[in-house]
């Protein structure tokens, strides 16, 4: 699950960066950024390397300390094991929509090489990654991710400048930019500027009290490694990620008739009708790769909350690290299934993502925070902080308020974290 804690920092920053590098950045925010700029993907990219730095100065070098295996052991060790069973109920439902978005991702590509319809794409694209997930590990994962995020990276910028070479020249493609399109600050109005940091906040911040980048963090060699890790990973997430955003636009500019219909499948059409096949091979290979290299990485994170932190403690640690292996590899089977099913149900990538980091924002973001650094935050708090800020998400998303649902949300589990912990206080378990 954590590869030994022995990764080096090439390794761990490669896998920290594959985190998210895949559907949502190359299909979803591209599709965004055409349809409504820089404003539009501020959850992602920007959100995301914004989760990395984050998790680098405040959580990475405390978690690893703590010597844990899953982001459940915390709530375990700080608040005790009632607390640590309400957590995995919030930890491990969110993978399954992040892992149907990659799945789409997938099923979009094979109908665009092969024909194939979307839904059996999705199906073939399933039993593919289940079936190494389901016999490898996060070393593995780990070697992938450093090799797969080189290709993409070669993959993308080739791709960016055969088609500025087409276009003539990469200022001919930004000067059509519209001033509109490239505004990155909101206006000074109240409900703009809420739902602004609202966006940064989706991944931001949700995707801080996430499994796979708690394990792909402590999964570094040393506390030193998995803190600049993240630092690393941000600035290639970053970087990197700016190259769909210009090919989206120099496929508008090129080839405008390639954005009629749905825009998530605009480059894989773009790349396969006008570019020639070593930069087909380098494309389609290189995104298929790192695609099932995030899809494997958040079919085992949920997975192993799932045998750690439910059923082994259920069973009252009787299990073996043998039958833990099989029920973890079960577990990978069974989020496999559900992600599945949501996949062929749903095909908007970049919703699919950002649903399912708001459920980890508004129940856990506060717990995990504050009891890292507020001695005084009990379990009674962090459970209610847990159940009060879904509730409130909830409520704000069926009455369908003035502001994202997700600010109400987070502020009830703040608020509810501290007055019960101010109100009713308990001595806090150790977090040695």
């Amino acid at each position: 699950m954590l590869a030994g804690r022995s990764l080096p920092i090439l390794l761990s920053a490669s896998a920290l960066f594959a985190t998210w590098f895949g559907s949502e950045t190359v299909f979803g925010a591209s599709s965004e950024f055409l349809n409504g700029g820089l404003y539009a993907v501020i959850e992602d990219p920007f959100g995301a390397a914004l989760c990395l730095i984050l998790f680098g100065l405040f959580f990475a070098r405390r978690l690893y300390q703590m010597n844990l295996l899953t982001l459940g052991d915390f709530f375990k060790a700080r608040f005790g094991r009632r607390t640590e069973l309400i957590a995995t109920a919030f930890l491990a439902p969110p993978y399954v929509g992040y892992i149907a978005a990659q799945l789409v991702a997938m099923g979009i590509i094979l109908n665009v090489v092969s024909g194939l319809p979307v839904w059996e794409g999705v199906i073939i694209s399933a039993v593919v990654v289940t079936f190494y997930t389901y016999i490898g590990g996060m070393w593995a994962i780990s070697i992938t991710d450093f090799i797969q995020s080189i290709i993409i990276i070669i993959g993308l910028v080739a791709l960016a400048f055969v088609l500025a070479g087409k276009a003539g020249g990469f200022m001919v493609i930004w000067q059509e930019v519209p001033t509109e399109n490239l505004r990155f600050l909101p206006t000074w109005e109240f409900k703009e500027v809420v739902t602004y940091l609202a966006a940064w906040s989706v991944l931001g911040l949700g995707s801080i009290p996430s499994q796979d980048v708690f394990q792909r963090a402590m999964s570094s060699g040393s506390a030193r490694t998995a803190v600049w890790s993240c630092y690393i990973a941000a600035a290639l997430y970053l970087t990197i990620a700016m190259l769909p955003l210009f090919i989206s636009l120099a496929t508008r500019h090129l080839y405008p008739h390639q954005l009629a219909g749905d825009t998530q499948s605009s480059l894989p059409r773009m790349v396969l009708e006008h570019m020639g096949m070593p930069i087909q091979i380098l494309f389609f290979g290189s995104l298929l790769s790192a695609i099932m290299s995030t899809t494997s990485s958040a079919i085992l994170a949920p997975a192993a909350i799932f045998s750690e932190n439910l059923i082994k403690p259920l069973m009252k640690n009787r299990l073996s690290d043998e039958r833990l292996l099989l029920i973890t590899r079960g577990a990978v089977l069974l989020f496999s299934v559900m992600a599945t099913v949501m996949a062929c149900m749903r095909s908007n990538i970049y919703e699919l993502v950002g649903e399912s980091s708001i459920l980890s924002l508004v129940s856990l973001f506060a717990p995990l925070t504050l009891g890292l650094y507020w001695k005084r935050a009990t379990r009674l708090g962090a459970e209610l902080a847990m159940i009060g800020g879904l509730v409130a998400w909830i409520g704000f998303e069926f009455f369908e308020g003035p502001y994202p649902s997700l600010i109400p949300g987070t502020l009830a589990s703040l608020l509810i974290l501290v007055v019960v912990s101010l109100v009713r206080k308990e001595k806090p378990l150790t977090t040695s």
